[in-house]
């Protein structure tokens, strides 16, 4: 995941012999992908950028023209073309001219290209990009079926909440540059950042903040805003559970003690000024 001209494109090219690296090595199941491009790409099946497809032609000739160019088998072809069609739901307009599709299924037919030869890994580069929100749900939907069918599916995105809704992990680059990977779960932790919402029934007395503003391990209290303080904290859990006694303690009636999540957003544009 990346803002726009931030190394995406780029890297996805250089995994699929598209663009050779001005430096480093890039490697697919352990296979370098310049010394042995066949080898590294054997397994892999990938959408770069958009589809561009005949526009005469239905999916189904498209995928057959697709498989006699891999050397396939016409009854190869055949199965493979049924079963690809309905893994991205095209099934319905297999035999339809693609060029009155809607962009959304231009995509999900380029999908079905690239899972033509039985992948293990599906290369996809920002495979919503430009789509009504119609269209993303639809290709969205494609993917998660693919990931649980034990297809490993590496996408590029700059959109946030595509990568929350999708994706198990997350790369999140800047010019190229690896800011952080991890899988979402993680990244959760980290986004956590020590920040606590505490929400307590009206009013919050100004003292009560003074003294949290004073308590050990408080770096900072916003508000009160209605009936809620943040408080930004060092440490972890014995250090959240201390707070919440003192705040009994000194008579806050609370209704809420809860981590506030910094948004994916605000981390990525955190490691980006801190990478500089």
């Amino acid at each position: 995941m990346a803002c726009d001209a931030r190394g995406k494109t780029t890297t996805i090219k250089i995994l699929t012999g598209l663009l050779r690296p001005s430096e480093g090595q890039a490697y697919i199941w352990g296979v370098d992908v310049e010394k042995e491009p066949e080898h590294a790409m054997s397994r892999v099946g990938a959408v770069v950028e958009t589809p561009e497809l005949y526009p005469e032609l239905t999916p189904l000739e498209i995928l057959t023209y697709v498989g006699r160019l891999r050397e396939m088998s016409p009854d190869a072809i055949r199965d493979r073309s049924k079963v690809v069609l309905d893994e991205v739901k095209m099934s319905e307009w297999a035999d339809k001219r693609t060029g009155k599709f809607s962009k959304g299924m231009k995509q999900r037919v380029g999908i079905a290209q690239a899972l033509l030869n039985q992948p293990d890994l599906l290369i996809l580069d920002e495979p919503t990009g430009g789509l009504d929100p119609r269209g993303m749900a639809e290709v969205r939907d494609v993917i998660k079926g693919l990931g649980r069918s034990g297809i490993t599916v590496f996408m590029s995105s700059h959109l946030l909440y595509e990568v929350q809704e999708t994706c198990d992990s997350v790369a999140l680059i800047n010019k190229g540059k690896l800011l952080m990977y991890d899988d979402l779960a993680r990244i959760s932790l980290w986004r956590k950042g020590g920040r606590v919402e505490v929400e307590a029934l009206p009013p919050i007395p100004p003292e009560i903040v003074e003294r949290v503003q004073a308590a050990p391990g408080v770096k900072s209290v916003r508000g009160p805003d209605g009936n809620r303080i943040v408080v930004e904290l060092e440490g972890g859990d014995e250090e959240r559970a201390a707070l919440l006694r003192q705040l009994l303690g000194w008579g806050l009636r609370v209704r809420s003690f809860k981590d506030v999540e910094m948004p994916l957003e605000s981390l990525y544009l955190e490691l980006v000024k801190e990478s500089r």
